[in-house]
């Protein structure tokens, strides 16, 4: 059985504590495994293996920003996490399941969940071989080849595109040059022998393989909707994956995200929908259950993981997710636990 808990918005600081002691009380078998949901207020994160140079703006102006920075454990390079992002991060024991999975296949599994998302909202998404994370296909996005979506919100700048591809410039993956910020045109072109995939992606200033993307008289790039990093420890995991659902793209202009010269996107700047992170969630839980053949049974409070003498055992079963504890509240849990 997964336990879930939903911990509505909240900073990264708390939910990186309380995961810390959910992984000590996972290693002593005294919690099950536990699947956290969160939504971030912004924040950076730099992995082991981050380089601080992929943070392009200074510090300062995160800080008047209200966005936070904290270098991490976990695998990977340098993420954005912030309000409209689904973030997960499952406390799984790796030796429990049957059979034992090691981490290239806990990896693929969350993978595979993030595609399985996706294909919720009619986004086909891929891996790319050396790159860990899902991606869209070098296409058009649902939202403009007249795929019927019953789409209720167009994104901010967009005009409306009807038929044929067209071209546009701001929105979400303009791309910022220069020390003023000013914007440049970009364009993708397919490259190589008929049907490759390989795309190359430039700006109207000659540069190529620049860092965000994508309108075109002629392809599209590849786009990273969602983000995986992970650590083990004595086969216990934590951190785990970060999915852009109504993110502001805009705040990846603050980094090189993960390192990668690729243009990020969103369930909204795919579909045009607007999808409630708690409705994600539910598709993500039942998807967890099914990839990693368990019982998902969902919590109310970060209490219910403790081992009570006496109580009552608890039914297991998938319900529906409740509402989330308040940030002050899974803060005082956190250090009760601890």
């Amino acid at each position: 059985m997964i336990a879930v808990l939903n911990l509505g918005r909240c900073d990264y600081e708390t939910a990186l504590r309380l995961q810390t002691t959910l992984v000590d009380l996972r290693k002593q078998d005294r919690v099950s495994n536990v699947l956290l949901f969160v939504e971030h207020t912004p924040v950076i994160t730099l992995g082991r293996n981050a380089r601080e140079s992929n943070i392009v703006a200074p510090r300062e102006f995160l800080a008047a920003r209200g966005v936070d920075v904290h270098e991490i454990n976990r695998g990977g390079d340098v993420t954005f996490h912030g309000p409209g992002q689904l973030v997960a991060y499952p406390i799984f024991d790796l030796r429990s399941f049957e059979p034992r999975l090691g981490a290239i296949d806990y990896v693929r599994r969350l993978e595979e969940i993030l595609m399985r998302i996706c294909a919720q909202y009619t986004i086909e998404t891929q891996r790319i071989s050396g790159m860990t994370g899902v991606w869209t296909y070098p296409t058009v996005p649902p939202r403009l080849n007249a795929r019927q979506m019953g789409r209720d919100y167009i994104p901010p700048t967009e005009e409306e595109i009807s038929g044929a591809l067209g071209v546009r410039s701001g929105g979400p993956h303009s791309l910022a040059v220069g020390e003023c910020g000013d914007e440049s045109t970009l364009y993708c072109e397919s490259t190589g022998a008929p049907g490759s995939r390989r795309v190359l992606c430039g700006d109207n200033l000659g540069n190529e393989n620049v860092g965000s993307t994508s309108f075109s008289n002629t392809s599209y790039c590849e786009r990273k909707i969602a983000a995986i990093g992970v650590h083990i420890s004595r086969g216990v995991t934590s951190h785990g994956f970060a999915l852009n659902v109504t993110t502001d793209l805009d705040f990846f202009k603050l980094i090189v995200p993960c390192g990668l010269s690729k243009p990020v996107t969103s369930i909204e700047f795919e579909t045009g929908l607007r999808p409630p992170l708690e409705e994600v969630m539910t598709i993500a839980s039942r998807t967890f259950g099914e990839l990693f053949h368990s019982q998902m049974l969902w919590l109310e409070s970060i209490h219910d993981l403790l081992p009570v003498e006496n109580a009552e055992p608890s039914t297991p079963g998938d319900t529906p997710a409740r509402a989330p504890e308040n940030e002050r509240r899974i803060a005082g849990d956190d250090i009760h636990l601890a």
